[in-house]
């Protein structure tokens, strides 16, 4: 991993160096836009809408758009007056509960580690949090835009969880939440049942991006010129009566869906135990049949009578 921006964790008078690296990729299929015909690259110039010119980087500049449609232009010195943190700190702000901060909140996940200088003070506040059970709320100025963000710990390294401001939180506005709706107690038992029968742990190597595999399957097979297969699509299920149905009938395919994952673990531990059986039968041989790899007395006596008959008619030819 390459890191991205260095700065350090500040914690009362505590300055911890640290590397930063982004946590996640996206594993998306990337695409060019082409020519149809001939597959070559479409190129995209910067053309100024006024005098139809094409304009360098150079005379690019940032243009704010009013309500009036007319449009306030910004220099990299209008920038540069602006209140944005350049000391490239995380300032530790306050430390609260996890459960307290919604997850609508986070916005992208970084890594972060301590520079040759800073390991020790780095364990330390680590252990600290992590023992704590808390997580730290920071300010981070990050990409020329600044944000709070979380500190937390994962698998022994801090995690950066930059956050969305408050107002950037849009606020559910939908009719429905102004309506009286009645719910049945038969329906809110068979729904919480539904919920108790798909209760699991979380595993995330048991899903897959299975739109991702199918694309990256059409990409090989047009590489290898093979046909492209289409997968069988599932049938759809008829529509339920009515919602108490749905739920009964959805709570009946849970159980056993979830019969069919155990089912095949029974039959392993059956396979593997009739396996062993037979291993050790194999392995020890049996009294009453003789091994082939170890011929009987009976066999070796015949045998060796016969060399012995074979070589006394040469004898009795010399003494004659």
């Amino acid at each position: 991993m390459r890191s991205i921006w260095k700065g350090a964790i500040s914690f009362g008078l505590v300055t911890i160096p640290v590397k930063v690296y982004s946590a996640t990729e996206q594993r998306d299929v990337a695409f060019h836009q082409v020519h149809r015909t001939d597959g070559g690259r479409i190129r995209y110039r910067r053309v100024c809408s006024i005098d139809g010119e094409e304009v360098p980087y150079s005379d690019i500049a940032k243009g704010y758009e009013l309500p009036s449609g007319e449009i306030v232009v910004l220099t990299d010195e209008d920038f540069a007056d602006l209140p944005l943190s350049t000391s490239r700190r995380i300032d530790v702000l306050q430390f609260v509960a996890e459960e307290e901060v919604d997850p609508i909140y986070f916005a992208k996940s970084y890594y972060l580690e301590p520079d040759a200088h800073g390991t020790k003070p780095y364990v330390l506040l680590r252990d600290a949090l992590e023992a704590s059970g808390r997580v730290a709320l920071v300010k981070v100025a990050l990409r020329q835009r600044e944000s709070l963000a979380t500190l937390r710990v994962r698998d022994g390294v801090f995690v950066l969880e930059t956050m969305l401001w408050p107002d950037e939180i849009r606020t559910p506005d939908f009719p429905f939440l102004e309506e009286d709706i009645e719910v049945r107690k038969q329906e809110l038992a068979m729904a919480t049942s539904l919920i108790e029968t798909m209760e699991g742990e979380f595993d995330p190597t048991e899903y897959k991006d299975a739109y991702r595999e199918a694309l990256q399957a059409v990409i090989e097979a047009k590489v290898e010129g093979r046909e492209v297969t289409r997968p069988e699509e599932a049938a759809e299920e008829e529509p339920a009566a009515d919602l108490l149905s749905a739920l009964r009938a959805s709570v009946e395919a849970a159980k056993k869906s979830r019969e069919g994952k155990k089912a095949p673990a029974s039959r392993k531990k059956a396979v593997s135990g009739r396996a062993a059986k037979a291993a050790s039968s194999n392995s020890a041989p049996s009294k009453s049949a003789p091994s082939k790899s170890a011929p009987s007395k009976s066999a070796s006596g015949k045998a060796a009578g016969k060399k012995t008959a074979a070589k006394s008619p040469s004898r009795s030819r010399k003494s004659a």
